[in-house]
Order: structure tokens, then C-alpha cells, then sequence
């Protein structure tokens, strides 16, 4: 059976909280090895680390997510410099811009009501990049209606921060602009949707060793459980799609999606 790791996956959500142990077995059962357990805010960040401490297959990614920045204090890096140094804190995220829903997409909302939370998202994102580069640690990106401002704010700690952008759904030429950067790309199970084309013909774009999978369980769970709970067994279908995509074996695919995880989240290997 050919292994491989789930990079981004909620399980601390209270979607799992009922049968934790089984799903973490589950994942086991298909040949998942290792899961990333990501925060999306301080006390879910502390939740991920005892979860990782739990279980020797799970690892913690601690940070703050775009769309909850208003509710995050002015300044993070202390807390985050705190969290990171637990020996099982792999990277820091999720973290980046997130403009989906802004209030500006709302009937009565304007641009003059969005720039407060963009300018919080932007000032909460650089300063777990502050933090990364201090502490040389990996960032997982969460990216939505956001590129440009996204990559301007990554920028300048190109060489000092590596990123990887989560579920990502841009096309090809954003893709190449990440990896430019240094950093890396991430699919999750849209990849087997029928309307996924457009992530299947970035990921056939994309090198075999920029790019990693996961399932950001509780969401996105790939065909044939879409609607369902997702969880991170669903890797092995989403692997079996990208295999098909890139024309390799899953021992190929394995091969270099776990490498590139090692590489990429401290203490996997």
C-alpha cells in the first residue's frame, strides 16, 4: 500500500469530537501516516498540540485564521512565538487573506466598510511571517479572492519563509508565481470533482515536488463521499485522482508528495 500524509486537516472541529480515535484508525487503515493538525485561532491552536501529543501520528500547526482576524489581538507573535515551541508545533498557520466575504459583497456593504478588516488580515499574516522567518518555520496559507494582495504581502520574505497554499484553486500561472517564491501548493479533494477541472490541469502543470495533497477535513471530501464529513483516510481517493493526473504510480506520487511534506513541516521525518 502506498503511504501517504494528510498536510491540513481540522480535527480538533467538533465534527470529529464523537469518534476521534476511529478516524485517526481509519486514516491508519488506508495507509495515511501522518496528519497536520491545523489551528485557526490560539485556543484551537493549544487544541491541536494536545491532540498531537495524543496520538504519535498527528502533528500541530498553530496560528490564526484571515477570516476570524478581528477578533485577534493586536499583536499575536508573542503567543505564537509561545506555541511553536512545543516539539510537535511543525509549521504556523493557517494564516493569509481571505476576501470572500467581506462586507462589501453584501447588499450595503462598501469598500470603505472592508479596509479595516483587510488592513487587520494583512497585519495578523505578516506577523506569522515575522515569526516563521525568527523561528525557521514553515507557513500554511489560506488564499481566497486575495491573490495579489496575498503574494505583495509574502514577498519580501521570499528566502526566509516558505509557504504553502492550502486548497489551492488558481490557475496554472499563479501556481508558478508561488513556486518563483520558494513555496508550494497544496490540493485537496475538489481535485476529483467533476467540476475540478480547472485543479486538475494546475496540478498537471505543477512539479512533482512543489506540491502536496490533502483534505482540510471536515470539508471538501472528494468523490465518492462528496457531502459527507471529510476526513483524512479520503487522502488515498484524492491520491488515487492525482496519480491519474500526473501519469505516476502512487508509489511515485507517494514517493515525492512525503517527501516534499518532510521538507516542508518540521519533525515529520
Amino acid at each position: 500500500m502506498a503511504i501517504f500524509y494528510d498536510t491540513h486537516a481540522h480535527l480538533v472541529y467538533p465534527d470529529f469530537a464523537s469518534e476521534l480515535p476511529q478516524v485517526i484508525a481509519r486514516a491508519e487503515a488506508a495507509g495515511i501516516a501522518r496528519i497536520i493538525c491545523v489551528g485557526t485561532d490560539l485556543e484551537n491552536s493549544k487544541r491541536a498540540i494536545a491532540l498531537a501529543e495524543q496520538f504519535p501520528n498527528v502533528f500541530a500547526v498553530v496560528g490564526w485564521h484571515p477570516s476570524d482576524a478581528m477578533q485577534a489581538p493586536d499583536d499575536l507573535r508573542p503567543a505564537l512565538r509561545d506555541l511553536a515551541r512545543h516539539e510537535k508545533v511543525a509549521a504556523l498557520g493557517e494564516t493569509g487573506m481571505d476576501y470572500y466575504r467581506l462586507p462589501s459583497k453584501k447588499p450595503g456593504g462598501s469598500a470603505a466598510d472592508d479596509e479595516p478588516i483587510k488592513q487587520k488580515q494583512a497585519a495578523i499574516f505578516r506577523q506569522h511571517l515575522e515569526v516563521a522567518a525568527e523561528l525557521g518555520l514553515g507557513c500554511v496559507i489560506h488564499q481566497r479572492d486575495s491573490l495579489e494582495d496575498t503574494l505583495a504581502l509574502l514577498e519580501p520574505f521570499a528566502g526566509r519563509v516558505r509557504g504553502v497554499f492550502h486548497c489551492f484553486a488558481n490557475d496554472a500561472a499563479a501556481m508558478r508565481r508561488i513556486v518563483a517564491m520558494g513555496s508550494l501548493v497544496s490540493f485537496t479533494g475538489i481535485l476529483t470533482f467533476k467540476n475540478g477541472q480547472n485543479i486538475r490541469d494546475t496540478l498537471a502543470a505543477t512539479p512533482m515536488d512543489k506540491f502536496m495533497l490533502e483534505t482540510d477535513c471536515p470539508f471538501l471530501a472528494p468523490i465518492p463521499y462528496r457531502g459527507k464529513r471529510c476526513e483524512p483516510a479520503y487522502v488515498k481517493e484524492i491520491s488515487e485522482v492525482a496519480a491519474q493526473v500526473k501519469g505516476c504510480s502512487l508509489e511515485e506520487l507517494s514517493t515525492a508528495t512525503c517527501a516534499t511534506a518532510e521538507q516542508f513541516f518540521r519533525l515529520l521525518n
